[in-house]
């Protein structure tokens, strides 16, 4: 069972793993449903339309494990809707982890992020304290701390702790920064920061999240079992000016230039030796070059518009805020019967 299938992450991971010959049943409640950017997936899994606070114990039969990333991203709809980021991201993640637990699916395999670890000076790793600096981040730490002591002989979660992601999907995403970076100077030969760039980020493409993914439930247990695991490669390590330089040279003709400093303090450098010492063969294939290059390669292909780069299909806050305003959804943000 792969939660989020509908979403940026989740249709490249539902891919990777059909493709290495695992069965897939993928979950989704559907608010990006309508996202596509261009067609790119070979196969698709069979979807329940569902939201993981709604889910039952019959929809685990025939499960052996669980990829859990269906929750509300990013820092922006925190900010907005924080109660309900907290009854998802948390409190949703946390049922569906003891449902999977109580039907006796062994394997869970939970989407956290690098951005629990908020302001560090130096370079962290899993043994690092966290100190998460937003709801978005805030609810990860807490998934984290109540599902470890879940495990045991029967149930093992794994922790990735994604570093930020970038690259091409079907299912595109302009509101994380490489992405949102090269759609700007795409559609206006201009990057404009509002910042000098100066805090670290460290960047993975959602290929990699998508196989680190498949490694980790292709992995023995007792090497996972209860493990996290930072997913990205120290290379991959950039200050914010960095990316938007790289991302500048890529596109020919584009204007870049900074602010002061910002207020938001967030910054971390971050070490990945741990999955590749325990997921023998893990390396990342991607660097930024090579994802602004992706990028550039597929917008030239659908000749990207303005339009369809600031609209909302691409971006997780405008989408939220339509179906809000248009009481789609209650505001629980569950889907509500047409009257």
């Amino acid at each position: 069972m792969v939660t989020g299938t509908e979403g940026y992450l989740g249709c490249l991971t539902a891919q990777e793993l059909l493709r290495a010959g695992h069965q897939v049943v993928g979950v989704d409640t559907g608010y990006y449903k309508h996202g596509w950017l261009y067609p790119g997936l070979e196969r698709v899994p069979e979807t329940l339309a569902l939201d993981i606070r709604r889910i039952e114990p019959r929809h685990f039969e025939g499960v052996d494990a669980v990829v859990h990333m269906a929750e509300l991203s990013n820092d922006p709809i925190g900010d907005l809707i924080g109660d309900i980021t907290y009854e998802i991201n948390h409190k949703g993640s946390v049922h569906l982890a003891q449902l999977a637990k109580d039907a006796g699916v062994s394997r869970f395999v939970y989407m956290s992020s690098c951005s629990v670890y908020g302001v560090a000076d130096g370079t962290v790793d899993e043994s690092s304290p966290v100190d998460p600096q937003t709801s978005y981040a805030r609810c990860k730490a807490l998934v984290e701390g109540d599902l470890a002591p879940m495990a045991d002989d029967d149930f093992s979660p794994t922790f990735l702790r994604n570093a930020t992601a970038f690259g091409a999907s079907p299912r595109m995403r302009f509101d994380i920064v490489l992405n949102n970076l090269s759609g700007l100077a795409w559609t206006t030969k201009k990057i404009a920061m509002t910042s000098d760039g100066s805090p670290w980020r460290p960047l993975v493409h959602a290929l990699d999240i998508a196989k680190a993914i498949r490694m980790t439930l292709e992995s023995p247990r007792e090497r996972v079992h209860g493990a996290i695991f930072n997913v990205g490669s120290e290379e991959n390590n950039y200050r914010v000016r960095d990316i938007a330089e790289i991302v500048a040279a890529e596109f020919p003709g584009c204007e870049l230039s900074f602010g002061d400093p910002s207020a938001d303090n967030r910054s971390y450098r971050v070490a990945f030796d741990k999955i590749r010492e325990v997921l023998p063969g893990y390396e990342t294939d991607w660097d930024a070059k090579a994802g602004a290059a992706q990028l550039h390669r597929i917008f030239e292909a659908i000749d990207l518009d303005e339009a369809t780069f600031t609209g909302r299909g691409h971006t997780r806050l405008k989408q939220i805020e339509y179906l809000m305003r248009t009481q789609q959804v209650d505001p629980q943000l569950y889907w509500k019967a047409p009257s």
